[in-house]
């Protein structure tokens, strides 16, 4: 089954600084995906890890290692699902971005897990089922 990488996830794989062991772990969860073609990726995922980055070289660079993902085509359903699924959640008084909630809707229309470290996507599980993917029992030893 494809995995959706959220930004959260990319971002400490990316990181350069030092990892807390529970960072490391994912990131040794996201290597193995990678290694399965597990991972498929959102443009605007990879717009968010692109932008920022001041250095031409080092753009350039992820640029091309991040075109090595699948982009997931979004249609209609997929932004009206996410007008819905941010509507409820706030009815609820659960915020969140349009961002988060397009990614929550696409993973929801195909029936895929979402990789993320971001726990505003449990609160979202509070209003909708949503698959979040967890980090498996063989990578954590």
């Amino acid at each position: 089954m494809r995995i959706l990488v959220d930004t959260s996830v990319w971002s400490l794989a990316l990181r350069k600084k030092t990892l807390t062991k529970g960072e490391e772990i994912v990131v040794r969860e996201l290597k193995e995906l990678i290694y399965e073609l597990r991972v498929i990726m959102m443009g605007s995922i990879r717009q968010e890890l692109l932008s920022g980055i001041s250095d031409d070289e080092k753009y350039r660079t992820l640029k091309e290692k991040l075109r090595s993902f699948e982009d997931l085509e979004l249609n209609q359903e997929d932004y009206e699902k996410a007008a819905e699924r941010a509507n409820t959640c706030r009815k609820k008084g659960i915020q969140g971005s349009h961002i988060d909630f397009l990614i929550a809707a696409s993973a929801l229309n195909r029936n895929i897990s979402i990789f993320t470290t971001d726990k505003d996507f449990e609160n979202y599980k509070k209003t909708f089922s949503l698959k979040l993917h967890k980090v498996r029992d063989e990578i954590i030893k």
